[in-house]
Formats: C-alpha cells, structure tokens, sequence
C-alpha cells in the first residue's frame, strides 16, 4: 500500500497494564497490521499518541508476530517488558488470537530476540505471562556519592546491600536499593546527573526499590531520562531484572511483587516467577478503540 498517495486506516487503541481498573497501570499505545509503516512513520505516530511506549505489531517470518515499540520521544526501546505485553493482551481481548480456552504458548519476534508469552484466563480475566532473557551482570557502583546527588537523597537512603548494579534480562538498568519506601517517594532526580551516572555504568535506566514488610513484596519507581522517559509507571525490563539479582543475593527466593506507579497516580502490580529465568506477568484493560488514519 502507499501511504503517501492514500489515507489507510490501521486498528489502534490504548490499553492499560499490570492493570486492575481502568486508567490504572501503564498506559500502551498499539497499531496493529504495521508492516507497510517506515521507521520514520512509526516514531511520529509514537510521538502523536504521546504515551509512555507504542507498540506496532507486524508479522514475522521467526515467530507468531513481530513487535517494535518506540517513546513518544522516538527512541526505539526492546525488552519484554509492558510494552510486549500490553500488545498481546490487546489482541486477546480484543479477539484476533482467537478463544483463550486454556494455556496458549505464543513466539514473539522483538528486539532481536524470540520469546515465549503465556496466555491463560484467570477469574474471567486474561492474564499474559512472558519469559525474559538469562540474567546478565553489569557494572556495580561502588561510588554512590553522585547517585545520591542525582536522585536527590541523602547518602545513607541507599543501602549497599545489595550493591547498586547494573542487571540485564532483555534492557540493562541500574537497579538501586534505598532505605525504605519512603526515600523512594522522596526521590527527586536530577536528569544532568543521573544521566552522567547511567552513562558512567552502561545503562539505559534507573530503578529504585526498597522492600516492604516482606521479602517477597518491593516498592519501586523507575527512571529513563536516556529515552526520553522520565517516569514510568509499570517497567517489565526492570522488574525482570531486578528478581534475578535479588536472587544471587539470596534476598529472595523464586517469587516477589513489584508496586511500582503509585506515586504517579497508577499504582501498578508486576509479578515476577523465577524459573530460572524472570517470568512477568499481569492483566490489562482496554480503555480505548479506533483506527490510525495516515
């Protein structure tokens, strides 16, 4: 098709994830039937939608379907993360995968990779279950004097057990333990200098935690100024991540749920499975339908 001598109209919407009400979660924008969009395009449309990721599905000749997702400041990101998953509860709910009558396996082609997701209903509700890539280890920090600086908390609000490190399962973040949920709150970032710092460590983002009143629960907030990305909601390649460290640690086990959003007003739920490699899952809600006109 040409998109520039013809206007052609692709299914669109916005569906909420590692979500439990409407306008909670992580919003997504998704354009299926993609394939005849450029690279340019798809940055733009990104752009208009204006939200968090935009996910534009695509056949693919590896797997079930292909998935690019861009920021609305263009930068294209990988990973398994919302916004992989928030693409597949979109077509489910929406029914082009067809019944979900029981576990349905499924290949994505994305950021290079091929990944398994999950399909399966729960309580009348679809929930996407998607395996992550093997942990990789980064960089520990061993200064933390320009981290604390650059989030905007006091020197002994990041605890050093464990060290602060980058981890990768699909996206490298550096992962930052901090006192109590509370200094998470409190953090008020800097983007010069957490900038300098992620740079200085080879990661994409930055990921504060802290546990709650057990081992198995951690609150969190997440930062990606290197995309455009201030705050994020719901962070699936941070989650990931941050499961397979605490588990060389021995701070957890095979389990742990992330709250993450709350401070923004969309308190999300992120599940992390360990098998051994992390395992994201949740449910969304579709909050809008239309069709992208170009």
């Amino acid at each position: 098709m040409s998109l520039q001598s013809s206007t052609t109209t692709l299914p669109a919407g916005l569906i909420d994830v590692f979500a439990d009400a409407a306008l909670s979660g992580n919003p997504l924008a998704v354009v299926e039937a993609a394939d005849d969009l450029t690279e340019a395009q798809m940055r733009r449309v990104a752009r208009e939608f204006n939200q968090a990721e935009t996910t534009f599905v695509m056949r693919s000749h590896r797997a079930d379907l292909k998935l690019r997702s861009f920021t609305a400041a263009g930068a294209e990101v990988g990973g398994a993360g919302h916004n992989a998953l928030g693409a597949w509860l979109w077509l489910a709910e929406d029914g082009k995968l067809g019944p979900i009558d029981g576990p349905r396996i499924f290949q994505q082609e994305i950021g290079g990779e091929v990944l398994p997701i999950e399909l399966r209903v729960v309580d009348g509700r679809i929930i996407g279950q998607m395996k992550q890539s093997v942990l990789k280890l980064g960089a520990v920090l061993t200064d933390i004097s320009p981290l604390a600086a650059a989030l905007g908390l006091a020197l002994d609000d990041i605890r050093v057990e464990p060290a602060p490190r980058v981890a990768d399962t699909g996206v490298a973040h550096l992962l930052v333990r901090l006192r109590d949920p509370a200094a998470v709150d409190r953090a008020e970032p800097a983007a010069k200098g957490l900038l300098k710092v992620l740079s200085a460590v080879s990661a994409e983002g930055c990921y504060v935690y802290a546990f709650e009143d057990a081992s198995n629960r951690a609150y969190a907030r997440f930062f990606n100024p290197t995309v455009g990305l201030w705050e994020d909601a719901a962070t699936g390649t941070a989650a990931g991540p941050l499961a397979a460290y605490l588990k060389t640690t021995g701070l957890i086990s095979g389990t742990i749920d992330i709250e993450q959003g709350t401070r923004m007003g969309r308190r999300s739920i992120l599940h992390v499975r360990l098998t051994p490699e992390p395992e994201i899952s949740g449910s969304g809600i579709i909050v809008m339908r239309g069709g992208l006109s170009l």
